[in-house]
């Protein structure tokens, strides 16, 4: 049986990117292989509380750090997954270093910074790895490129717990529908949603997040004197993927992003997409399931015909559907087993 300990978190309630993704992988893994050491603050995640061969390391107010290093080196993991950029991933490799131990170091790379320095936290953890792997072919590329080594593609999956087409219906008798999804910050640009509401007064726009660009927002939308947007709050995963399923098409002009989950999230929905081409999405294939701008004059430009258009709305639809399936957590998981059991022969051998 494989040991596998990760600095992420456990609990139901944490909704870090890391943290999701990590109980997505764990609650997948044969629990008669792999044997799991993670964290936890409040109510684990029931389906982790629920697996055999899982132990929870309890994070207090003091003394986190040295509770987790302490079972690493008292029962030293057979693979450390996901480092982060902490105390505590510092004194592990420290000590993996000075002790020479054999715990593989799996790094997972999820966000770009393609145009900065690296984090030299970070650049350590993809150097020591044993394996690197990042959530998209773009960076995948980009890291390879800069460290000289492989570094393979893992997609962040979609949990069909609550994104799947069909169920809601959208409202055939009702306006069309663009829906946004995302934080209120200003690089996510929801005034441009705001401003394409403007374009389309026969359309419904919806805007599902919060953020200090929210109150902007409200504002432009009466100046403007657009009585076609709706702002959602934030929203639950199981409300969002409800949200999406009664939406038409899903508008994203973020223009900063690592591999956005929320693109996949869409897709998975039957919702064609519009954002941009920066970041390269994997989750969208150009002019199939969806489309990526160049520049804003295209971004609207594209959304305008996807309003226009019924036929390529639904074809479109279909086509995400069946791309967004490529990234089933189920899959996903799977893929994780082969990359434990391949860093772990490598840094035996």
């Amino acid at each position: 049986m494989m040991t596998i300990f990760t600095p992420s978190f456990a609990d139901e309630a944490d909704s870090n990117a890391q943290n999701l993704t990590v109980k997505e992988v764990v609650s997948r893994l044969p629990s008669d292989r792999f044997r799991v050491v993670m964290c936890c603050e409040g109510t684990p995640d029931p389906r982790i509380a629920g697996r055999k061969n899982t132990r929870l390391i309890r994070f207090g107010r003091h003394g986190n750090t040295v509770r987790a290093l302490w079972q690493c080196l008292w029962e030293k993991p057979d693979v450390y997954f996901f480092p982060r950029e902490g105390p505590l991933d510092a004194a592990f490799l420290y000590f993996r270093r000075r002790l020479r131990l054999k715990s593989a170091l799996v790094s997972y790379v999820v966000s770009g910074g393609l145009d900065q320095a690296p984090r030299p936290a970070l650049d350590r953890n993809m150097r020591e790895a044993d394996a690197v792997f990042a959530n998209c072919r773009h960076l995948s590329q980009f890291l390879a490129t800069r460290l000289g080594a492989e570094v393979s593609t893992i997609y962040d999956g979609i949990d069909r717990r609550y994104f799947f087409a069909g169920g809601e219906s959208r409202d055939a008798n009702g306006p069309l529908r663009v829906l946004f999804a995302g934080s209120f910050r200003r690089y996510k640009r929801p005034d441009l949603v705001v401003r394409q509401a403007a374009r389309w007064p026969n359309v419904q726009f919806l805007l599902a997040g919060q953020g200090e660009e929210e109150s902007a927002c409200r504002a432009l939308v009466a100046e403007l004197g657009c009585g076609n947007v709706d702002f959602l709050g934030h929203l639950t995963v199981e409300r969002l993927g409800e949200a999406m399923r009664r939406s038409d098409i899903f508008f994203f002009p973020s223009v900063i992003e690592g591999h956005p989950q929320v693109l996949g999230q869409a897709a998975a929905c039957g919702l064609p997409a519009v954002c941009m081409k920066s970041y390269r999405p994997d989750y969208v294939i150009d002019g199939q399931t969806g489309f990526l701008a160049e520049n804003d004059q295209e971004l609207g430009d594209k959304l305008d015909l996807l309003v226009r258009n019924t036929d390529l709305r639904y074809s479109m639809s279909r086509a995400a559907v069946t791309h967004a399936a490529n990234f089933d957590w189920d899959h996903v998981a799977s893929q994780w087993q082969s990359a434990f059991e391949f860093a772990l022969a490598r840094r035996r051998n």
